[in-house]
């Protein structure tokens, strides 16, 4: 997202550029008074804006109202104001004057970070509203269309929702899952647990339990319980009421809990919930009811709980972190996806879908896998499960260009397994790299590096970090771009 940034304190300038470009990824063009800023807008508009409330000139409110007037029909900012001299009043005129919300210095990233991802959401939605406004007529008749083919429309669905252009059901076990998933999509009373390894497609199948056959228009509300800070985790699940404790609005705010309502709340990572806050999600699924944080109105729920972990969950009920009771119900409607080791006959079908997407996507001639180099595949190992191979074709698609995967397309794979089975345990070399003839794609390495220490530690994000030398929130942030 373009963020216009305006602040004529330069560290803070400086700060700021440096965790919303390096750290979230965003697209920032920085100045340091509001006159400057005016300008710029009014050449380039952006989605969002955050500026230093007390600047020389023109103040962050005075550009925020010359930001509405000036800003083209439909394409309006939101506007963040920031202060070092923050007030309840100054509060109230930032937010009077139309603000989106309202920053006290010294910025938290963690605040500011949620911020920028509610606005990123708030104008894609903005967009598609614009876009299906533009297209009704298109967008009906390709929405009736969708709805007819149940097998298409789980396939779409697949695509937007996880990356993967179709969902690959290629064995018993996967088969059985499907089946599954059609029986739990037709009872939302009963809580699903998802289990199964880094890469095997938890959130997928969550997805499927909730949209179904596609006709599903109620909101399928994602939480990953190991990237909230434990004492923002409550608010954030249950909402809180206005007031209630510092820094928070004065009119409240709701909880995944009710922007979930009549739809679907699917809680990742759930054997990171914080021990004290699992009475209270326990409490939420039998009595089907809530209380705001400071609040005392009871809140009816009517929302569909999927879980999912990569951890086993058995083992920390006996080791004391996950409380038994939660866990016996969410049991009742488990799911264990098998990883892609216990799936060979999967292993080639998934692969050829995976290539003719790529192939068409970066407009390769590939066209199939040899024999050989589907042996290959077949006997890898695929720590990362089925989206280290979705990876792995990728990459051979970026890197050659031929009508059939040969056994040198895959050489990095099987070389792999031969170093782990022959070197026990030889360091990485990095002097001694072999790089590749044509061109070096850094960022998926990057992503693969990642994985396979994620695969090390069994989803451990805090190992991961130590071991890859990064804090926690940068894994995360890189996490959320692969």
């Amino acid at each position: 997202m373009n963020i216009l940034l305006v602040d004529d304190e330069p560290l803070s300038l400086d700060s700021l550029n440096d965790f919303l470009g390096t750290i979230l990824g965003h697209t920032v063009t920085q100045c340091d008074n509001g006159a400057e800023a005016l300008r710029i807008f009014m050449d380039t508009p952006f989605p969002m804006i955050i500026t230093d409330l007390r600047m020389p000139g023109m103040s962050g409110i005075e550009l925020l109202q010359q930001v509405k007037v000036a800003a083209p029909h439909g394409c309006t900012p939101d506007v963040v104001i920031m202060t070092g001299y923050g007030d309840m009043n100054s509060a109230i005129e930032a937010l009077r004057a139309g603000a989106y919300d309202f920053l006290q210095k010294p910025i938290v990233v963690e605040e500011l970070a949620a911020v920028v991802n509610r606005i990123a959401e708030h104008q894609t939605l903005l967009c598609e509203n614009r876009e299906f406004a533009r297209h009704f007529d298109e967008k009906l008749e390709e929405a009736v269309h969708e709805t007819k083919v149940k097998y298409d429309l789980l396939k779409s669905a697949y695509a937007e929702f996880a990356g993967v252009g179709e969902i690959g059901i290629y064995s018993k076990a996967m088969r059985e899952v499907v089946s599954v998933v059609e029986r739990l999509h037709n009872d939302r009373s009963m809580p699903a647990l998802i289990e199964g390894e880094t890469g095997t497609g938890k959130e997928v199948i969550a997805r499927l339990i909730h949209y179904g056959a596609g006709d599903v228009t109620t909101p399928f509300v994602p939480i990953n319980c190991s990237a909230i800070a434990p004492n923002l985790f409550e608010s954030e699940l249950f909402g809180y009421e206005g007031s209630s404790f510092t820094s928070s609005k004065k009119e409240g705010m709701k909880g995944k809990f009710e922007i979930a309502q009549k739809g679907t709340l699917f809680l990742d990572e759930i054997g990171d919930l914080p021990l004290d806050l699992q009475p209270k999600l326990l409490r939420a699924i039998q009595e089907r009811e809530i209380y705001r944080v400071g609040g005392i109105k009871v809140i009816k729920l009517d929302v569909r709980i999927i879980c999912a972990t990569n951890r086993n969950l058995v083992r920390l009920v006996k080791d004391g972190v996950f409380r038994n009771d939660l866990f016996y119900r969410l049991n009742v409607g488990r799911i264990y996806i098998p990883p892609l080791r216990e799936q060979k006959e999967a292993i080639a079908p998934l692969a050829q879908m995976f290539l003719e997407r790529y192939a068409k996507e970066k407009k390769r001639r590939f066209r199939f896998l040899s024999e050989k180099a589907a042996k290959i595949l077949e006997n890898y190992d695929w720590s990362g499960n089925v989206r280290e191979l979705q990876n792995t074709i990728e990459r051979v698609v970026l890197l050659y260009d031929d009508t059939s995967v040969k056994p040198e397309h895959v050489h990095f794979i099987s070389s792999d397994e031969t170093e782990s089975q022959n070197t026990k345990g030889v360091p990485f070399d990095p002097e001694n790299l072999i790089l590749p003839p044509d061109s070096l794609n850094l960022r998926y390495l990057e992503d693969i590096i990642i994985n396979k220490t994620l695969s090390k530690f069994n989803g451990n994000k805090t190992k991961t970090a130590t071991y890859l030398g990064m804090t926690r929130t940068t894994l995360r942030s890189k996490l959320k771009k692969n």
